[in-house]
């Protein structure tokens, strides 16, 4: 069957009168008589060959045919509106979808992210925050923003920003702190990096304590748990400047560690797409750098 042939306005009328189980209730939807309804229907069933509905005295109900042409017809259309929604104002807008781990997303990224828009305002851009974990294909990624090493398989990786961690904690902690050995009096919170610690007190010259206590998945977590004193949070300290800066959280120590860096990821089977390309080019230049890729 040559779907080219297919009446346009019939299989509107049909998704209408299976969505809402009524012909009169779809040409009030679609703007036109429940007669004009019921004759488009009928002429799609002639045109097919088959029953789309039962009548009922008080409905509709899909026949089995009727129920395997709906998911079919109800996507396309779906598909149809949400591509020409894209138009605006005679240019077609691009879709561009974004993983960015939550500390990245908070410290740096959302600030900015008026000046991505300004310049490239064809752009619609979807934000998923994370923390650290994501899955390209599930999520439906183009790119995704991920502290590590820059080595992940399957996937392309450009540096973005190195991101030395040193300790913060709550002003009245901090005043209590002469030696990076007081830490061992104090509660270090940690997160899902077991040795972070052990590295940040090897490179401070000093034995690193017995490690116990509360565990977060994210920095931002972390630091909101340090900011209650709660305890000593490690973290990217860069990211949160402007909380160091505002007193809200206090730096004791100027020793850092590194523990990895900020990497702009995407599969390396993703064919780049003008809009990626125009993202990946921002953070460079927001950056003050091209950017390097991890090593193969």
């Amino acid at each position: 069957m040559d779907i080219s042939q297919m009446p346009l306005n019939a299989l509107r009328a049909f998704e209408a009168s299976a969505r809402l189980g009524s012909f009169t209730r779809a040409g009030l939807a679609l703007r036109v008589t429940q007669t004009a309804i019921s004759h488009q229907v009928k002429a799609l069933e002639e045109r097919l060959g088959v029953s789309l509905f039962h009548r009922l005295p008080r409905g509709l109900a899909l026949t089995d045919e009727g129920q395997a042409l709906l998911p079919v017809v109800s996507d396309a259309f779906q598909r149809m509106s949400a591509t020409l929604s894209r138009f605006e104002e005679g240019n077609f807008r691009e879709i561009l979808t974004i993983g960015v781990v939550g500390t990245y997303a908070v410290g740096w990224l959302l600030p900015r992210l008026a000046g991505f828009r300004d310049r490239h305002p064809q752009v619609d851009l979807r934000i998923k925050t994370h923390n650290n974990r994501a899955d390209m294909l599930l999520d439906g990624l183009d790119l995704s923003i991920r502290f590590g090493d820059g080595a992940w398989h399957g996937m392309e990786a450009v540096h973005l920003m190195d991101a030395p961690f040193s300790p913060v904690c709550a002003p009245p902690v901090a005043a209590r702190l002469r030696h990076p050995s007081d830490l061992a009096r104090e509660e270090l919170l940690r997160s899902y990096r077991p040795d972070e610690w052990a590295i940040w007190f090897r490179a401070a010259g000093v034995p690193a304590p017995p490690l116990r206590g509360w565990m977060f998945d994210s920095s931002i977590a972390l630091v909101e748990a340090a900011a209650q004193g709660v305890g000593v949070a490690l973290v990217p300290v860069g990211l949160f400047a402007a909380d160091i800066a505002r007193g809200r959280i206090a730096r004791p120590f100027g020793t850092t560690a590194t523990l990895g860096a900020y990497w702009l990821t995407w599969l390396k089977s993703r064919s780049e797409t003008g809009s990626m390309r125009a993202f990946r080019d921002w953070l460079a230049a927001e950056n003050g750098t091209q950017g390097r890729a991890a090593d193969a």
